[in-house]
C-alpha cells in the first residue's frame, strides 16, 4: 500500500506570527478557526486542510515534516518559499 497522508496547515508571512498562532493552538484555541482568521493559503478557508497526498507531492520541506512527525501534534514553524507554516499531520497510511 502507498504512503498517503492528510494534513492541515496555517500559512503566514512571519516566524514570529507562526510561533504565536502555535502557542495559541496548544492553549486550546481551534486550528481551524485559526487557519480561517490568519492563513495566507486558499486553503485557510477550509481550515487549513490539504486533503490527502502521497510523497513528492508537496514541498520538500512539508513532505519531511507530513511523513515523519506524529499525528495530531502541531508542527512548526516550517518555512517554505511560500512562508511560515504551522502542519498538522491528521492522518497517514504507511
Amino acid at each position: 500500500m502507498a504512503k498517503k497522508a492528510k494534513a492541515r496547515h496555517i500559512l503566514v508571512p512571519s516566524k514570529e506570527t507562526c510561533e504565536s498562532l502555535k502557542s495559541q493552538i496548544e492553549a486550546g484555541a481551534d486550528f481551524a478557526d485559526m487557519a480561517k482568521k490568519h492563513s495566507q493559503c486558499p486553503s485557510g478557508q477550509q481550515g487549513g486542510e490539504l486533503g490527502e497526498f502521497a510523497p513528492g507531492r508537496m514541498v520538500p520541506e512539508f513532505d519531511k515534516v507530513v511523513f515523519s512527525a506524529p499525528v495530531g501534534q502541531v508542527q512548526g514553524p516550517v518555512r517554505t518559499q511560500f512562508g511560515w507554516h504551522l502542519l498538522e499531520v491528521t492522518s497517514r497510511t504507511e
